[in-house]
């Protein structure tokens, strides 16, 4: 082990690091440890249970899928009058009014070159709907590219009757094995679905929106106000969701189809667009979620105020990765800098957890059901590479978290409802 006198600043700062990322990490596995199992959420609902809902879809220039998009949804196990469909064909120059409209959508078309991104336009799109004669109990929130599962309603309207205001559903990939890069993402959200959001639930604090695909009571949002207009949305609300004291509840059989970034220029975009989002969400909710935690022993604040500081979690691993590997460079390869596998004489304990780790995933996969695919050996290792890349990410997020630029993701491909079907 590297001695304290050698040099101490490294020896602190790197002591430091690792403790605070090793207690972030341990936090995560034992509430993940929840999710290895489902609370039942899929009873059926009473007619007289039955709520009304507007679901509303946000399109920009989406005249390949949104077709397909609004097609699953007349096409929902669900009484037909308790929902309405909407589009907002936002600053759209294609066709995706003229299609969404030919699909039996009821279309808005919003052209405003200033307020641009996905939150000013379902901002637009809530007061019109607030001002209707028709009345809905929730508004549903969707993007143009994905799929929804007929059960999608069903699955929400029960939890509705659990007595949760806002929940969110099950966002799976409706191009799994297109490319590496889309079989790393939905590798991705399969596991957080099983270890975050189920686990989340299973423990009764809020889980987190998703940017699509969730629900929420229409007085809520009256009274509390849209105001999510920042590049991560979705993770806006959450926290001020939070900070009012009220739970994501979680649908697990309200299962919505994204479509996922062919290529890793696209997802480079994509995820640096999100961690900007999330930074600048994280420097204006974070210290108001622990400050609730603490003041009014409020997990669910406490866990969303854990989750916005991840970014912080990520710089210090890539700190970390950057001193163990300039150790080995050092002279005498004694930089100062302690790695935690120091602290057990025994390798074998070390080699243990590594490999629990590395399996972790694997196992999460099999759980979830989706060993369907030989693609997804070779997706296990692309995996990692993925994962790696948040690093530069996350730093590049940071940076530029005040940068407001909303970048779209070019969607090229017809998926339809019976293709994702084939794949599941």
């Amino acid at each position: 082990m590297p001695e304290l006198s050698a040099h101490p600043v490294v020896f602190v700062i790197s002591l430091i690091l690792q403790v605070f990322t090793l207690a972030y990490g341990g936090y995560y596995f034992v509430v993940s440890l929840f999710g290895w199992y489902n609370r039942k959420n899929d009873a059926v609902a009473e007619k007289k249970d039955i709520h009304t809902f507007a679901l509303v879809v946000a399109a920009h220039n989406e005249e390949v899928v949104i077709g397909n998009m609004v097609d699953s949804l007349n096409k929902l196990n669900y009484p037909r009058e308790a929902y309405d469909i909407f589009v907002i064909a936002d600053n759209c120059t294609d066709r995706t009014a003229e299609r969404a409209a030919a699909a039996g959508a009821i279309v808005y078309e919003r052209e405003n070159n200033e307020l641009r991104g996905k939150g000013y336009a379902l901002e637009w799109m809530f007061d019109k709907i607030f001002a209707m004669d028709k009345k809905y109990d929730s508004i549903s929130i969707f993007d143009a590219d994905n799929i929804v599962d007929e059960n999608y309603l069903i699955a929400m309207n029960n939890e509705i009757n659990k007595g949760y205001k806002v929940v969110q559903g099950y966002i799976d990939s409706k191009n799994p094995f297109d490319s590496w890069i889309t079989c790393a993402y939905s590798i991705s959200f399969w596991s957080i679905s099983r270890l975050f959001q189920t686990a989340r639930y299973n423990l009764g604090i809020t889980c987190q929106l998703s940017g699509t695909g969730f629900i929420i009571d229409t007085e809520l949002l009256k009274r509390i106000g849209w105001k999510a207009t920042c590049l991560t949305e979705d993770m806006e609300f959450t926290a001020r969701l939070a900070l009012e004291g009220e739970k994501v509840g979680w649908a697990y059989h309200a299962k919505v189809y994204d479509e996922k970034p062919l290529t890793m220029s696209q997802s480079w975009k994509q995820r640096v667009r999100w961690m900007q989002g999330h930074a600048d969400v994280a420097s204006r909710f974070s210290v108001k979620l622990f400050s609730r935690a603490i003041k009014k022993s409020d997990w669910s604040a406490f866990d969303c105020g854990v989750y916005l500081i991840n970014p912080l979690k990520v710089i210090c691993v890539s700190i970390i990765t950057f001193m163990a590997w300039a150790q080995t460079f050092y002279p005498d390869g004694n930089l100062g800098f302690i790695q935690m596998w120091y602290l057990f004489e025994n390798p074998l304990i070390w080699n243990i957890f590594v490999g629990i780790e590395f399996l972790y995933m694997p196992i999460v996969i099999t759980i979830e059901k989706k060993c369907i695919n030989k693609k997804l050996i070779w997706g296990y290792i692309t995996y990692s590479i993925y994962s790696l890349t948040w690093m530069p990410i996350t730093i590049i997020g940071c940076i530029n978290k005040n940068k407001k630029e909303w970048f779209h993701t070019q969607h090229t491909r017809e998926i339809s409802i019976t293709d994702v079907e084939k794949i599941q």
